[in-house]
């Protein structure tokens, strides 16, 4: 087993477990001073006289569990604003209405799946333009965007070739082209304990927070963060006009989940590199690629905008769709399952699974190959996860042989 290092990464963001147990959460806001937010359920909000609400009017326009949620993930973000949504498409769909009909979106070509498909499917029927690009190479993205491009959307690391984007050279570029240009940074990997896009330069951190930053398999939920003013009025007007807007049981449920992020993703990290050290030495295995390996090839750009690695690795395993599907069938402590980031250990075949959506000539350009195993490491004891890994592996090995 690899012996387990953050040297070389960006050291932890100052207060940030502070922050995540204590921002927008201050008992003195209630009259009970209770220590836990309360869950306001409440639809709509009594008021003073007709037109002058107090602090809300109805729970679509704002809410106070909400609200306390929003707050501390500023905080995290070391942003000025967040908004809550939905779901993490939810927040896609709310971030590709700030554009008009005929705007242009560069769009790194590997994308979570359902990002591509909203994109391809959905807004450019609706007279938006998308040019899939990768923006790994700062030279592609630089003659990708044009006149009419408004959006930048970065995806790091990708889902699921863990490929990283320099962040900080994106958003150079765009703004250097145009200061109109939105530089939008999917960071639903990384979580805001392991990387802060807004800090290099982009304009909008969203996330599927359904994953690491709930962290616990339980909520589906978006979220945004931004700096500028301007732009937080302009979402926040989207957010109550569009009413894509989560339940306030699901905003108690993620800012619980926030308290423990810290603690979480650092588990995460410690159980991938070992899993990933692991499944690099194994025979079964044609390819592991795992930022936090020396063997990534941008295994320095991620020390560098980051402060570790989160738990998801993507492997080829030696063999065929048949050996893939028998190393998924044999797996006892993972569940064959879409989505990440919760505690528990999940494994999914992309090209059948999570990004079946994107077109197949598309998916071999990208190497979503029928090979291609995606796991999402969990917080389980890491030599039951190795183990049921190595047992799985060799079943697929015999089944093979059959």
């Amino acid at each position: 087993m690899a012996y387990f290092t953050k040297e070389g990464f960006l050291s932890p963001f100052k207060s940030f477990a502070t922050q995540a147990v204590h921002v927008g959460q201050e008992p003195e806001q209630w009259q009970s001073l209770a220590v836990v937010p309360p869950i306001s359920l409440s639809t709509t909000f009594k008021q003073h006289e007709p037109g002058k609400p107090a602090a809300f009017e109805y729970s679509r326009s704002g809410n106070p569990t909400r609200n306390c949620l929003e707050k501390a993930v500023a905080a995290l973000d070391e942003a000025k604003y967040s908004f809550a949504f939905a779901s993490g498409l939810a927040t896609t769909m709310t971030i590709a209405h700030l554009l008009k009909c005929g705007d242009n979106i560069v769009c790194m070509n590997d994308v979570y799946g359902g990002t591509n498909r909203y994109f391809r499917e959905v807004a450019q029927t609706m007279g938006l333009t998308v040019s899939f690009v990768d923006c790994t190479n700062l030279e592609f993205l630089k003659s990708a965007i044009k006149p009419e491009t408004k959006m930048v959307w970065i995806e790091t690391p990708t889902n699921p070739m863990m490929k990283l984007v320099d962040i900080k050279g994106c958003a150079e570029i765009a703004h250097a082209k145009s200061q109109d240009v939105i530089v939008v940074v999917d960071n639903t990997f990384m979580s805001a304990y392991f990387q802060r896009p807004l800090a290099l330069g982009a304009d909008i951190c969203m996330y599927s927070a359904t994953k690491y930053m709930n962290g616990h398999s339980d909520v589906v939920m978006g979220l945004a963060s931004v700096i500028c003013s301007d732009l937080a009025e302009r979402i926040k007007f989207l957010q109550n006009a569009i009413g894509a807007v989560p339940s306030p049981f699901d905003c108690y449920l993620c800012l619980r989940g926030l308290k423990t992020l810290n603690l979480r993703m650092e588990q995460h990290f410690k159980n991938a590199m070992a899993v990933a050290s692991f499944l690099e030495a194994s025979p079964y295995v044609e390819k592991v690629i795992y930022p936090g390996l020396p063997s990534h090839p941008q295994h320095e750009l991620m020390k560098r905008q980051c402060t570790g690695c989160p738990g998801m690795i993507t492997f080829y395993v030696r063999g065929d769709l048949k050996t893939a599907e028998a190393f998924l069938k044999n797996l006892k402590v993972f569940a064959l399952a879409e989505s990440l980031g919760g505690y528990e250990s999940l494994a999914e075949h992309p090209a059948i699974m999570t990004h079946a959506s994107v077109p197949e000539e598309y998916r071999k350009v990208l190497g979503i190959s029928d090979n291609l195993i995606r796991l999402s490491i969990g917080l389980e004891d890491v030599e039951d996860i190795i183990k049921d890994l190595d047992q799985a592996l060799r079943s697929a090995k015999i089944e093979d042989r059959k």
